[in-house]
């Protein structure tokens, strides 16, 4: 079962937007052929490319062999067979690696580096954890309406869950999920603290952490939320900040930028939005980054540029210049819809002349690609 939404609906009129290519150069170097499943999640750590797919599985992939400049099958250091159903979403903290799953579990792995150019995955937990769902099940009170016929404890996730975020300190993890519920556990003991039920009114299908831990959610129900922790009579919670309400459609990826000043939102109206802060408690839309012909599905920021993939089987490169955000480049090449990206500066080839970076993309042609990028200075 599919949350990402289409529409044609495209009023955008009320926003400024500069459809204008500057000179950008790109080509892909390197795809790595998949098997008859997709890649739903990208994520760079270290010298190390981890991949998730929609057949469960877990790759660590060499960054140093991606970008050999030749098409090759899919060879990893390791590959973890975790779950049922795709791997929605996987991030990356200190020694840890957390994913979500489309079985509503979400698992705890630690990076073992047996050797210095090898990498392993242990399994730590299952989250919730035996003991988390063994305390909150003895007690009627932690039990949550969860359908018209059915309960269940709140720390539980009742629907897949479609992504995951890191506090900067890496003590706190977030997920959601497609139950609409927004959970926050310890990074640590893996035990829950929190949960928002009824975070949104549909499937919630983003989330990412600012620095001084503001969450921003992003539904199916064409809203942004923005959440913060705050003082209640049962102790610190997180309540609703503000809402943003401009889409059309529902929205699929959000993306901070470096400083936090821009959220970017993407979703199935094709377009992309870059929302600014207007005041401690707010964002005001500022800009609309027009281009694709279908859903966005994912975002990736790396210094000031912002990547996004789309339904349409493209990957634009976009730069914003006093709120005026030009598309510098059109990646083509992709034979399915773009489903995931992630991005870095590649210094090694970086000059006085140009910046490069390496853009990493996976589909639903279960292919992956590597892209370098040169931006003139």
């Amino acid at each position: 079962m599919s949350h990402l939404q289409t529409s044609d609906s495209q009023d955008d009129s009320q926003y400024q937007y500069c459809n204008y290519h500057l000179p950008a150069t790109h080509h892909c170097i390197s795809t790595i052929k998949g098997d008859n499943s997709y890649i739903s999640s990208l994520v760079i750590g270290g010298k190390f490319l981890y991949t998730g797919s929609s057949n469960k599985e877990i790759q660590i992939l060499k960054c140093d062999n991606l970008r050999a400049e030749f098409d090759h099958e899919k060879l990893s250091d390791c590959m973890i067979i975790s779950g049922n159903g795709a791997v929605k979403s996987l991030v990356i903290s200190a020694d840890k690696i957390f994913s979500a799953h489309q079985d509503h579990k979400i698992r705890v792995w630690r990076v073992d580096e047996s050797e210095v150019h090898q990498q392993k995955l242990t399994h730590l937990a299952t989250l919730p954890t035996f003991s988390d769902r063994t305390l909150s099940f003895l007690s009627p009170k932690n039990h949550v309406q969860v359908s018209r016929h059915e309960r269940s404890t709140w720390v539980h996730h009742n629907d897949t869950v479609s992504a995951l975020a890191v506090s900067r300190d890496g003590l706190v993890l977030y997920s959601v999920s497609w139950d609409r519920t927004l959970k926050i556990w310890h990074a640590t003991d893996f035990k829950c603290l929190e949960s928002v039920c009824n975070a949104h009114d549909d499937a919630i299908n983003a989330v990412v952490v600012s620095s001084n831990g503001d969450v921003y959610t992003g539904s199916t129900d064409k809203k942004i939320k923005i959440w913060r922790m705050s003082k209640s009579p049962e102790g610190e919670k997180h309540t609703l900040i503000t809402t943003l309400m401009k889409h059309k459609s529902g929205i699929n990826a959000l993306a901070l930028s470096p400083n936090e000043n821009v959220l970017y939102s993407g979703a199935s109206d094709r377009l992309i939005m870059a929302w600014e802060k207007s005041d401690e408690d707010d964002m005001a839309a500022v800009g609309v980054l027009r281009g694709h012909v279908k859903s966005i599905l994912c975002l990736s920021v790396v210094s000031d540029l912002l990547c996004s993939g789309s339904a349409d089987e493209t990957i634009r490169i976009w730069k914003g210049v006093e709120k005026c955000y030009f598309c510098l480049a059109v990646l083509e090449g992709h034979r399915g819809p773009v489903k995931c990206l992630t991005s870095e500066t590649d210094h090694g080839r970086s000059s006085d002349t140009s910046t490069s970076y390496l853009i990493y993309s996976g589909g639903l042609d279960s292919d992956i690609k590597v892209w370098q990028i040169f931006i003139p200075l």
